[in-house]
């Protein structure tokens, strides 16, 4: 009998064991008083949490909802916090029977420094790949058995926060307002995930990167140097190592989440294609990019406040000004135009640009906040990425061995493609560029004598919308996509111990790339103080037979005319089409080689050649 007694005292020992529950994690950290929005949601992840009640006694804080899965492991807390509520920690308890669970959940003031500006046509971007850039601290480069490998362009290479820290002053001599990280976020994936696109911790900045205070302060860094700083984040995917995937917290929490693989179609188009099968469709938006990055499905309530709640902490923690979203046309469109709306509430001057992938004008206008082509719900996007111009760009600053004049002239496309800006609600909230971090780079080693380089730059720089250049553009960085996506993220040259050269330095330069990089500067600083490029409209005129596209840039009685010459010859302008633009001023000074030109008679434009000309009276 008692051999009986002591089998059931284990049993019942060993279930009420398994049945006790814990606090594994809870997210967000902490929350702050004082905003907008007054709801507060709380996952807490722990075993069986989900069987036990919370509750708390706050003045000001109210339990809102308590939600629980199909997963016991998960709890999700809704509160309350009201206007009336005070900074302090909340005791969060969790009861069932005799057992009971307490968490400590501070309650901030609200963070009061500079940030959360937005960025605007008045800003230059400059995108960095973190783990490219330079390496700060060696002491973070192998963690969780991933190892640092500079030869394989696909490895982990240690670039980190503290090396792009060591080099604020380097970027702001360049001239830019406004730096754009590629994600920062966690990824501990296996082999390492450089590029930062496979997050497994949407709270933290991964380790080999830094701390999450390492990546505010040198957000208050950038600001105490007069710039601003963007924020990459990704909501479509996670990474395939996040907590979540092995403990989901709820059986819809992913999209195909069968067990079969389902690969997205990237069939962008189908979203605004009024003939689109809706498996076409279906297959974009729940399809999976790669099996290492799950597909999330933002349409589950609990997931879509927990995404928009991390931009949100973000913003609040550290105060970026602004963020980019990758892959904007995968996730949900109703959560995206959710999101967008909810943090543009909390934060007005913000701005948040949408990685809108298309060959197509009037598909990238598509979404753009108060379209009048896009008749589903608005966007509430502000700015969208205009990839068409870049793959124009891209050849039309390339020269034949022969002149070619009006609609044969390479850059009769880019009049071309501007000219179709009337798709757009805010031409001024585009994002322009020559190259990125998924696309081979402009510059390339064989330009002989910088003419391609130089006029492509002038055209980025004065045309609408707000131009962003992709780091190492400035000392000539080639690479080329054909072999992997390394190779258009290679490593800044002195950004390491032992490196050969020092391409931060003007000694560490060749005399070619210090000509480029001092070209770039001298555009980007004038750029910063001139409002008529930054501020102003854009008239432009058809480039006819001479070859050359000329438009201007004009704010109140600043005006700013740019003369590209898309031949291979010396062309001699007429500007009596142009009095538009130069009527009642005399002359033009080069803003690179300070000339003065009178605008009242024929301009000649040297071949392939440039005029950035302020008019004066």
């Amino acid at each position: 009998m008692r051999k009986i007694l002591l089998t059931v005292f284990a049993v019942l020992a060993i279930a009420v064991q398994l049945m006790a529950a814990e606090i594994s994690r809870v997210e967000p950290a902490n929350w702050w008083t004082g905003m907008k929005n007054t709801t507060l949601q709380i996952m807490v992840y722990g075993k069986n949490i989900g069987t036990l009640a919370p509750s708390f006694t706050y003045p000001g804080v109210s339990l809102k909802e308590v939600a629980k899965t199909d997963n016991p492991n998960y709890l999700f807390v809704y509160l309350n916090i009201n206007a009336s509520a005070k900074p302090g920690i909340l005791h969060l308890q969790f009861k069932k029977g005799n057992e009971v669970l307490t968490h400590a959940f501070p309650l901030l003031a609200r963070n009061n420094h500079s940030g959360a500006a937005g960025f605007n046509q008045s800003d230059v971007m400059y995108l960095i790949t973190p783990d490219r850039f330079a390496n700060g601290n060696a002491g973070n480069d192998a963690l969780d058995g991933v190892q640092v490998n500079r030869e394989d362009p696909n490895a982990r290479h240690g670039g980190d926060l503290d090396g792009i820290a060591q080099h604020l002053e380097y970027i702001k001599n360049l001239g830019v307002t406004t730096v754009w990280l590629n994600p920062v976020q966690e990824n501990k994936m296996p082999g390492g995930s450089y590029h930062g696109y496979a997050i497994t911790n949407f709270y933290n900045i991964d380790p080999r990167f830094g701390s999450n205070e390492q990546f505010k302060n040198l957000t208050a860094e950038m600001h105490g140097k007069g710039m601003k700083v963007v924020m990459d984040m990704i909501f479509n995917h996670c990474g395939s190592s996040h907590p979540w995937m092995k403990d989901l917290p709820a059986k819809d929490w992913v999209n195909n989440n069968s067990g079969e693989y389902v690969q997205t179609n990237h069939a962008k188009y189908t979203l605004m294609d009024p003939h689109a099968a809706a498996s076409d469709r279906n297959t974009l938006i729940y399809g999976w990019f790669v099996p290492e990055m799950p597909d999330l499905n933002q349409r589950n309530r609990h997931l879509a406040t927990y995404l928009i709640q991390n931009s949100i902490w973000w913003i609040e923690y550290s105060r970026i000004d602004g963020i980019r979203q990758d892959t904007y046309p995968y996730p949900d469109y109703d959560f995206m135009a959710r999101w967008c709306k909810e943090v543009q509430a909390e934060y007005p001057n913000f701005n948040i640009v949408g990685e809108s992938w298309y060959g197509r004008s009037s598909a990238s206008a598509w979404w753009q906040t108060g379209s009048v082509l896009n008749r589903k719900a608005d966007t509430h996007l502000k700015t969208v990425m205009d990839f068409p111009l870049t793959f124009i760009a891209n050849t039309a600053f390339d020269y034949t061995d022969r002149d070619r004049f009006g609609e044969d002239s390479p850059l009769f496309r880019l009049y071309e493609e501007i000219s179709q800006d009337f798709m757009f609600a805010d031409q001024s909230n585009i994002l322009t560029f020559l190259d990125n971090h998924d696309l081979d780079r402009f510059a390339r080693a064989d330009d002989p004598d910088l003419r391609r380089y130089k006029q492509a730059l002038a055209f980025l720089l004065t045309t609408r919308g707000i131009p962003q250049i992709y780091y190492g553009t400035e000392i000539l960085m080639d690479g080329k996509k054909a072999k992997s996506d390394g190779y258009v993220r290679t490593d800044f040259p002195g950004g390491w111990a032992g490196d050969k050269t020092d391409a931060f330095t003007v000694k560490g330069r060749t005399e070619k790339q210090n000509e480029a990089w001092q070209y770039l500067q001298k555009l980007l600083q004038w750029r910063k103080g001139n409002e008529a490029v930054t501020q102003g409209k854009l008239l432009h005129f058809v480039p006819d037979g001479t070859g050359v596209y000329v438009y201007a840039r004009i704010k109140n009685n600043k005006t700013v005319l740019v003369m590209l010459n898309g031949t291979n010859s010396a062309r001699e302008v007429s500007m009596t089409r142009f009095l538009e633009v130069t009527n009642g001023f005399t002359q033009g000074t080069d803003v690179i080689t300070g000339k003065r030109l009178p605008v009242n008679q024929a301009i000649t434009v040297p071949a392939k050649g440039q005029y950035i000309l302020e008019l004066t009276k």
